[in-house]
């Protein structure tokens, strides 16, 4: 079965090539130029990933992913959009985005983004539970006896790295490297 791509852009020039590269490569595309589009389309059909705008005539594809994130059921969430500032990269991901590439593009790093964000997506479960806790792996939240625990992105990744990891020994400098992407340094030890 082929992936279901949704993309989310109002340009028409850009949504025709992400279509036509996207079908060459197998992937069933979805189309919306709107949110609110998206929303019926997401309302039919659950895509594998969504490829987003961020400026979109009905509205901000940054709030749109930060409202839809409450869904521990969405998929990965790649944007693709003209801002390209840190702030509006960083805003992007704090929103729940999975990725950020910003235009103009590259078709073969487009291509090789969602692959990656589809891959990633197909390994890892929904859901981890031990005991009374489960936390739920699309949205980053976890619930403590049924009732959300409130976690900051980096707290929720902790605490899901120590429930996979429950019966090893994992050293400061490894679980640094895999929160923050970072080798320690002198400074964070």
């Amino acid at each position: 079965m082929s992936h279901a791509v949704l993309l989310v852009e109002d340009d028409r020039h850009i949504m025709k090539i992400n279509q036509n590269t996207m079908s060459k490569m197998g992937y069933r595309v979805l189309k919306a130029v709107t949110l609110s589009e998206a929303a019926r389309a997401l309302e039919a059909e659950k895509p594998d990933l969504i490829v987003l705008d961020i400026l979109l005539p009905d509205g901000n594809g940054i709030e749109w992913c930060r409202g839809i994130r409450g869904d521990s059921h969405m998929p990965p969430i790649l944007f693709l959009s003209s801002r390209n500032d840190t702030i509006d990269i960083l805003e992007g991901l704090k929103a729940g985005g999975d990725d950020y590439l910003t235009k103009p593009y590259d078709l073969d790093i487009f291509l090789a983004r969602a692959e990656l964000l589809l891959q990633r997506a197909s390994r890892v479960p929904e859901v981890v539970k031990k005991g009374t806790l489960r936390l739920e792996i699309t949205s980053q939240q976890a619930f403590l006896r049924g009732e959300n625990m409130g976690l900051s992105p980096k707290e929720f990744a902790l605490l899901l790295n120590f429930a996979q990891n429950e019966d090893k020994i994992i050293s400061a400098e490894t679980m640094y490297k895999k929160i923050w992407g970072q080798p320690m340094s002198e400074d964070n030890q």
